[in-house]
């Protein structure tokens, strides 16, 4: 009998030893490019870690304007409210394809570079998506036209015209570097809204087979051809219903190191209540796919226009997220007036705003992440507590 017990004792130990080992497997999560630099793989872990704790608030162009004023230094709408900075700082690469001195919203790429390096100083956090011009027509990203997607494919007519873009943008991102020397990490969002229809890459003038494959190029040619081992790759859509629809474009593990998706409010003719459940039910099918896949799960671009709601904040925004690991959210840029749509146009609070009491109370939820939250943590440095 004692025999017996002691044998009983090694398998039920060895099976504990098993099933811990297969659980601290599940919590380990490393790049898609296996040769990523410390800093980018220290991120990619923290951002699983953190996402269990709550969820970073970012913002687009946070640095270089906001309703009322443009390139004050040290500025952000974001400072003026709360006193803090976002966590998530959003950038584009909009006119890298041309060389031009300023993005597609007139942010000159000289000073993003400077900003972001001092993001990175401070343990803060960017991301780049990029409103890319239409290489068959010259059109912008708007010009949805067949065939655009497929040209760039290798053997496509516009295929060597991509590679000098691409070449352009791995300059730029090549010389992101923080006061340490070192390169910043950064999360890339290439053919972002694929399952909208609005941009030339999207799933109505683009087969799942033609978009995987650019994808897979577009990773191959910067993280093999032009050694950009500080880039995490995001799949980003737009509205989907199913899982089947989720990853029906999806380029594989191999490829991808957050999956995210975009989606505003006021469309659709929606309710604000609608439009919360519709985005609880994506955030349901995408934790579903990320825990399948071992991904991490953000919101790359969400808000409401002017924000007319004066509770948003924690009766909108925070019920989306609750209960879900999503890493970040991150509202678009506060660009002010419109001249050519006559209206104002913002997504985050500013100075004077109604819903600036919501938003301190959405700051100061204990699961809500902000810049000073995440200099404490040095994301870059050190690995987190689960």
């Amino acid at each position: 009998m004692k025999r017996y017990s002691l044998y009983n004792v090694g398998i039920s130990l060895a099976l504990l030893f098993l099933v811990s080992s297969c659980q601290a497997q599940k919590q380990v999560i490393t790049p898609a490019n296996k040769n990523a630099t410390p800093e980018t793989r220290l991120l990619l872990q923290n951002l699983k870690i953190l996402a269990k704790k709550g969820v970073m608030f970012g913002h687009q162009d946070a640095l270089a304007y906001g309703v009322t004023w443009r390139y004050e230094e040290g500025r952000s709408d974001i400072k003026d409210v709360v006193g803090d900075y976002p966590a998530v700082y959003g950038w584009d690469l909009g006119g890298m394809e041309h060389n031009e001195v300023n993005d597609i919203d007139g942010v000159p790429f000289a000073k993003t570079k400077k900003w972001i390096s001092e993001i990175y100083d401070r343990g803060g956090i960017s991301t780049f998506s990029w409103h890319m011009d239409n290489p068959l027509t010259a059109g912008d990203s708007w010009d949805v036209k067949p065939n655009s997607l497929s040209s760039i494919l290798p053997g496509g007519n516009k295929h060597e015209l991509y590679k000098k873009w691409l070449d352009n943008a791995a300059n730029f991102l090549a010389d992101l570097k923080g006061s340490d020397g070192k390169m910043v990490p950064i999360l890339y969002r290439p053919f972002h809204e694929l399952t909208g229809t609005w941009f030339w890459w999207c799933q109505n003038v683009a087969s799942p087979a033609d978009f995987k494959a650019i994808w897979k190029f577009t990773f191959d040619y910067l993280v093999k051809e032009k050694k950009l081992n500080h880039l995490l790759f995001v799949y980003n859509t737009a509205d989907f219903q199913s899982i089947e629809a989720f990853e029906e474009y999806y380029p594989g593990d191999n490829y991808v190191d957050l999956v995210s998706y975009d989606k505003y409010a006021n469309q659709g003719g929606k309710t604000i209540p609608e439009w919360v459940n519709d985005c609880r039910k994506q955030l349901e099918i995408m934790t579903q796919f990320a825990d399948k896949h071992n991904k991490v799960i953000a919101i790359a671009e969400i808000g409401y226009e002017q924000i007319p709601e004066p509770t948003f904040w924690t009766q909108s925004l925070q019920k989306i997220t609750d209960g879900f690991p999503v890493s970040f959210v991150l509202v678009w840029r506060n660009h002010g007036w419109q001249e050519h749509e006559k209206k104002m146009h913002y997504y985050a609070p500013y100075a004077g705003h109604p819903s600036n009491p919501d938003f301190q109370k959405y700051y100061d939820q204990t699961n809500t992440f902000f810049q000073k939250d995440l200099s404490k943590l040095k994301i870059y440095s050190e690995l987190l507590k689960q």
